[in-house]
């Protein structure tokens, strides 16, 4: 089995010039037991998709495989060929209908949320589209793991000044990739991907029923375990955040549009 990844710059894996900005799906191969083809682009939609790797995806598709499938950051930009109700919706459900085809199984993501706060709180920035990934994930029966739930509360859950260390956000002189700095709210670093590749992750664990087997904690045929023990720590963040670095004074960044 072998996870095949398509969608925009936050899944797909940025070129060693963008260093350390990552998508999620460059990261996914460190919390999963498969194979991950990561054919994520950046400004991807729904359409340059299917006009341009679509095809070599699904020739590589084998029965039992798994298509994760996150569009809606570029979709949003074009809203007469690709509004959320009409375009968009049309090309994810060709889309999870040829999957199925195959004999693989479709996987819906909503579009991870961008890092944009008014006050304390955070401001959703993707209007009906992440409704409409819902919608077909209802209708169409297809798995969904809602990417814009979670980083929505992740942001929030770290605050306005801790949640930068997710995002793009490099003083000036740390990475010779980005001299002048930068501030990005969008694309993530490193240890953001690996976050939201963790959460990917855990979710496909769940869609595929892979824990059920376990005995419950506290079931009296494991040993009678006290389920409430501490027996370990959460993992640490091992992601790698250096890079070349300049001997220049960290000074204020320069903002990037979303791509």
């Amino acid at each position: 089995m072998t996870y095949h990844l398509a969608g925009d710059s936050t899944v797909a894996a940025c070129p060693p010039a963008e260093f350390p900005m990552s998508g999620w799906g460059a990261l996914l191969d460190a919390h999963v037991d498969a194979p991950v083809r990561n054919l994520a682009v950046g400004g991807g939609t729904t359409e340059s998709c299917r006009e341009t790797y679509w095809p070599e995806l699904l020739a590589g598709l084998a029965p039992g495989d798994t298509v994760l499938i996150q569009f809606g950051h570029n979709d949003q930009k074009q809203p007469e060929l690709l509004g959320a109700r009409t375009g968009y919706a049309e090309r994810l459900r060709n889309m999870v209908a040829e999957v199925r085809a195959r004999e693989a199984r479709p996987v819906l993501c909503t579009s991870v949320e961008r890092r944009r706060f008014v006050g304390d709180r955070l401001e959703p920035s993707h209007g009906d589209y992440p409704d409409t990934v819902r919608d077909l994930a209802h209708e169409l029966d297809v798995p969904l793991i809602d990417l814009q739930v979670f980083t929505s509360w992740l942001y929030e859950d770290l605050g306005v000044e801790d949640s930068r260390s997710l995002l793009s956000h490099y003083p000036r002189g740390l990475h010779r990739t980005w001299p002048d700095g930068l501030a990005d709210d969008t694309h993530f670093q490193r240890r953001g991907a690996d976050k939201i590749a963790a959460f990917v992750g855990w979710s496909l664990r769940a869609i595929e029923r892979r824990d059920g087997h376990r005995l419950a904690a506290g079931d009296p045929r494991g040993g009678g375990l006290n389920p409430d023990a501490t027996t370990s720590v959460g993992p640490t963040d091992q992601t790698d955040q250096t890079g070349p670095t300049d001997p220049a004074a960290p000074s204020a960044p320069t903002a990037q549009e979303p791509r």
